[in-house]
């Protein structure tokens, strides 16, 4: 799928807590066009008209799915161009978007006893998945997501739209309750995501899909690789 520039307004914007933004965008002009799990560049340069040279930008990966007419992020704000982002953007402001990038779900793998394992805003690309219809063609997935707290979690009704998806659809009824579960990981409570312990539980013949900070994505590729997972079967989300 071929890169698009859009002109698009911030429709909303959820400040959860100090330094966490979700951003709501509508486009201007045609549809927006992207897979699950894929992620856009934001220009903000209020002199950018769409057809000059493509300015400084960012990359965010996209929580929403590709049946929905908006488009939302979600980030955190620690570098110069996330501060600008905080500072600059409101709802009405207008910036350029460019997509899609990234083949993150493309990759070939199996859907049966698929692991998705994500570290607090590194969830987000899942949330495009988990909430989009070809997430029925999953089999038994096992779901993992780490926060710092309890308040850090802010995308359960996400959550509930996958599951209420799932209990609509055909999903073939060998699928157990377990077999949706997810589990959730509270770093204040809990202590960080256990990845030797998620290795064990699934050993070696599921895919496991890895989203988050860069130093985590590297540190479970490794513990995965040295507990016998195969490398084919590691996918991240490691585009930053």
């Amino acid at each position: 799928m071929l890169q698009k520039k859009y002109k698009s307004e911030v429709v909303s914007i959820n400040n959860p807590f100090e330094g966490i933004y979700t951003l709501e965008f509508k486009s201007l002009g045609s549809k927006y066009k992207y897979h699950p799990g894929q992620f856009l560049h934001i220009a903000i340069n209020e002199d950018y008209d769409g057809s000059s040279q493509w300015p400084d930008s960012r990359c965010f990966s996209m929580q929403s799915n590709p049946n929905e007419e908006t488009i939302r992020i979600t980030y955190a704000v620690k570098g110069e161009f996330t501060r600008q982002m905080e500072k600059q953007l409101n709802v009405g402001s207008e910036v350029w978007l460019k997509l899609p990038y990234g083949d993150l779900f493309q990759q070939p793998h199996h859907k049966t006893n698929t692991v998705f394992i994500a570290g607090g805003t590194g969830v987000t690309p899942f949330l495009s998945l988990f909430t989009h219809e070809s997430f029925n063609e999953y089999i038994n997935p096992r779901i993992y997501l780490g926060f710092r707290t309890k308040d850090h979690h802010i995308y359960q009704s996400e959550l509930d739209r996958m599951m209420q998806l799932r209990d609509n659809s055909q999903v073939p009824e060998r699928e157990t309750v377990e077999g949706k579960s997810i589990k959730l990981y509270y770093e204040d409570k809990d202590g960080v995501l256990d990845i030797q312990g998620i290795a064990d539980d699934n050993g070696s013949n599921s895919n496991y899909f890895i989203s988050g900070p860069p130093a985590m994505i590297k540190a479970f590729k490794n513990t995965l690789i040295g507990k016998g997972i195969p490398f084919g079967n590691i996918l991240t989300d490691d585009w930053e």
